[in-house]
């Protein structure tokens, strides 16, 4: 829609207001004398040139009280008045001595030379009906212009008070008001996208309202299977049920193991309420990758000696080091080889390659696991997510590993992503800028 300046439009309706009644008063002019000339019309000035010829042709009669009789009636007629003046500005005749007439037209009668008088003749030039309309064209004008202001400038602006009042108590369903003013326009523009960003953020809000109450009670559910379990076997040993060494020891390595279990989940959830609800702060140090990547093969050689797994770390170049969090990097990479350990079957292989690719370091993740199927592949990174079969609660995961393995990566400015290999088995990979 096409705009007009606020400046544009006032100066455009100052010039209606003056162009108007002009245009009324010429009109009514024409109609009443039928032209166009505004001053006096053709039989005024036959009068007026009758007029002066008599007075210059009966000179010797100005004193005559007939002949002043009969040009008083004449010029009565006439709608006009004459006043003569000797040289030295004597009166010598007058028609009206009170006149107050709007025109006049002033002459000097000379003889031989000499000037005898001074004349001057007076008519009532009336311009009642064009002034009438001068009037009207000016009211007018001036209702022609409220109008337009009113739906062009007063209406929107007392709409958008109004819409902003609604928005202000909550109610961002509100109709803008459209306005030709460039100004205005603006304004609503700016509401527009205002509106648009409060729906958002309250879409947002709620999104991740329902996040949180999805991820308390999924965490509650996790800590009460473990917790449950813990009771139960300490219960037992209290109770004296594990009656021999080994039903002792087998006891104490379930609790063990339903110890670290619970450990791990308060773990993983203070790491993504950091991520997800928290600003987190990024301790930026010097981190050498592929000494990272060793460390966290090292923590879970143990896990992976138990089920017969190797892992094989292929690093390419010497130069992939970057500035991040060691922790917080070490933790995202821990639950991703922890995720391919968990997943690969006994005497399974991981490959874990990292290598630099223009100016950023690129990872990759391969294990000879099951893979990932078409929905795990949509929903692996979701909050608490785990498939319906092998990626479950059995595993010991919590379904928030590799959500705050992306999350982590992403505050360094990279990405992670999942796939599936050619050769079968999953594959992760991901990337880091390098150090600047």
């Amino acid at each position: 829609m096409r705009t007009t300046r606020i400046q544009t439009f006032t100066i455009i309706c100052l010039f209606f207001i003056l162009l108007l009644p002009w245009l009324f008063f010429v009109t009514s002019n024409f109609i009443e004398t039928k032209s166009f000339r505004i001053g006096m019309n053709d039989i005024q000035k036959e009068h007026l040139e009758t007029t002066i010829h008599s007075i210059e042709s009966n000179s010797h009669n100005w004193m005559n009280p007939t002949w002043q009789e009969r040009l008083t009636r004449q010029l009565q007629e006439l709608n006009m008045d004459v006043s003569i003046h000797s040289e030295s500005n004597q009166l010598i005749f007058t028609t009206n001595p009170d006149q107050s007439f709007l025109h006049s037209e002033r002459f000097s009668i000379i003889d031989n030379g000499e000037i005898k008088a001074r004349v001057e003749i007076s008519y009532a030039n009336s311009r009642s009906i064009q002034m009438v309309a001068t009037i009207v064209g000016l009211i007018m004008a001036i209702i022609i212009i409220a109008l337009v202001m009113r739906k062009y400038i007063l209406k929107p602006l007392e709409q958008m008070s109004a819409n902003v009042r609604q928005i202000a108590e909550g109610n961002l369903d509100v109709e803008l008001p459209i306005s030709r003013i460039t100004e205005i326009a603006e304004v609503h523009e700016g509401f527009k996208v205002m509106v648009k960003g409060l729906k958002e953020s309250i879409q947002k809000q709620v999104e991740l309202e329902e996040q949180r109450r999805f991820v308390i009670a999924a965490v509650a559910h996790d800590l009460r299977t473990p917790l449950f379990a813990l009771r139960g076997y300490l219960d037992g040993l209290e109770q004296g049920i594990a009656d021999s060494p080994d039903k002792m020891a087998k006891y104490l390595a379930v609790c063990k193991e339903k110890s670290a279990q619970l450990d791990r989940l308060v773990e993983d959830l203070f790491t993504y309420t950091k991520t997800e609800y928290l600003e987190l702060e990024l301790k930026k140090a010097i981190v050498d990758f592929p000494n990272l990547l060793q460390h966290s093969i090292e923590s879970l050689s143990m896990l992976a000696r138990q089920k017969n797994i190797s892992i094989t770390l292929n690093h390419l170049g010497d130069d992939c080091v970057i500035i991040g969090d060691w922790y917080l990097l070490n933790r995202a990479m821990n639950n991703i080889i922890d995720n391919a350990v968990r997943h690969t079957p006994q005497k399974g292989k991981i490959l874990i390659q990292c290598y630099k690719d223009g100016n950023k370091i690129v990872f990759a993740v391969q294990d000879t696991g099951e893979g990932f199927t078409s929905e795990e592949l949509q929903r692996v990174f979701e909050p608490l997510y785990r498939g319906e079969v092998s990626r479950n609660r059995l595993t010991g995961g919590s379904g928030l590993g590799l959500t705050i393995s992306q999350r982590i990566i992403r505050l360094h400015g990279g990405d992670l992503a999942v796939g599936n290999h050619t050769e079968g088995g999953a594959i992760l990979t991901g990337w880091i800028p390098l150090k600047k």
